[in-house]
């Protein structure tokens, strides 16, 4: 097995989460060494059905979020299912979940009754709106999110209807500010020795999104639209016209934007008092653009990327997700991990010392109920009517790379 030699390699998570948000935050603790135990629900992690495409049934939306988790499956509606829970909390550092609001209290396990019972214990909830307020308690989906946060009225073509973003950016911050407030509340504890609750809501997280947009409200009261690809505050900041595919310029300040006049032989634009600044260049970002697409009209758009970011321009060629994939930066920043049939995303938090390792595929469903119960020196009988897919006689299947 690959050695674990993460930063949270003596950290132990109850990850009880599904879907997205709680599952990525497992995983990126995962990662760096923290050993996660994800549970499900009899009737399994609904992203497991989430495809095509699928290996070995299981769909690809679990494969990219439940990466080097022990897996097993508990139906916590019962009694006994609540008890077993229990005794795993008790050797917990973390506990993660997303039920709807009041389940937990309503099985008798509520947030009252963990801080009582599991003092050190950081438990980290999931939710959609939080518990309370006007939509305390309803549920929420990251699209739906997108909506009621605000995010797709400022995403979409220019004059165009609002758009989702086309990848569940919600989810992801949501899980990505569950990790931090994990760790804060961690920190904490290495003080006071006390664990504490962490709550992040898909709402909260969505409307942290909304710079500049929300910044640039409160100070001049105007109300965003979607802008195409164009950037509210920055110009050149948007995609561009060249002889070949579209090239993105993403030009902050007035070297940059001389650098590029210069490379494309328009070095006459930072001079005109139109562009000589990016708030003049703002205001008349429609005549830029035309005269910077009749220059780039004579060049490639590969070449010239590669020619303008080595010259200090940030930009980029617009490019799908197999050539990202096959890209040999990608893979020098290892960010493709195959683990025999897996392949799945890197981490992109890189610590020198204690990096982050790649030990485990996603589990099967409920893989490894036996080897989590005997490190716990728990009868299987006992438990056997709330541990569905569980065999006490098969012997469980490592996971190695």
């Amino acid at each position: 097995m690959t050695p674990n030699h993460g930063s949270l390699a003596n950290l132990k998570v109850i990850d009880a989460s599904r879907v997205l948000g709680g599952p990525y935050a497992g995983q990126v603790l995962a990662d760096h060494g923290a050993d996660v135990i994800k549970i499900e629900p009899p009737a399994g992690d609904e992203t497991r059905g989430w495809g095509p495409p699928f290996l070995d049934e299981t769909a690809s939306y679990f494969l990219g979020l439940n990466r080097n988790k022990r897996g097993m499956a508990l139906d916590m509606s019962q009694p006994a299912g609540l008890e077993l829970l229990a005794r795993m909390l008790e050797g917990a550092d973390v506990f993660i979940e997303n039920f709807k609001t009041g389940t937990l209290e309503r099985w008798g396990l509520g947030r009252e009754e963990i801080e009582r019972r599991f003092p050190r214990l950081v438990h980290c909830r999931v939710s959609g709106f939080g518990a309370d307020g006007p939509l305390g308690g309803l549920p929420g989906y990251d699209a739906a999110i997108q909506a009621s946060c605000g995010i797709m009225s400022v995403n979409g073509e220019l004059g165009g209807a609002p758009l989702r973003v086309g990848l569940p950016v919600v989810d992801m911050v949501t899980g990505l500010n569950a990790v931090i407030g994990i760790m804060m509340a961690l920190n904490e504890r290495a003080t006071s020795g006390k664990g504490q609750f962490v709550e992040t809501t898909l709402y909260d997280c969505g409307v942290s999104l909304l710079h500049p947009h929300l910044p640039n409200f409160y100070l001049s009261g105007k109300v965003a639209a979607p802008s195409g690809n164009a950037h509210p505050n920055i110009c050149p900041y948007d995609t561009f016209a060249t002889g070949t595919d579209p090239i993105f310029l993403a030009v902050g300040n007035n070297r940059q934007f001389s650098t590029l006049c210069r490379t494309i032989g328009r070095e006459d634009l930072p001079e005109d008092p139109r562009f000589a600044s990016n708030g003049e260049r703002n205001v008349n970002r429609d005549a830029l653009k035309i005269e910077l697409e009749k220059a780039l009209a004579a060049h490639e758009c590969n070449p010239l990327a590669d020619t303008l970011i080595k010259a200090g321009v940030p930009c980029g060629a617009v490019r799908s997700i197999d050539q990202v994939v096959a890209d040999p930066h990608t893979k020098h920043r290892e960010m493709v991990v195959d683990i025999g049939a897996y392949r799945g995303t890197g981490s992109p938090i890189k610590l020198s010392r204690t990096p982050a390792s790649y030990r485990m595929a996603p589990p099967r469903f409920a893989e490894h109920t036996g080897e989590i119960l005997d490190a716990l020196a728990i009868d299987h009988d006992r438990y056997s009517e709330v541990l569905p897919g569980h065999d006490p006689v098969k012997p469980t299947r490592a996971k190695t790379a």
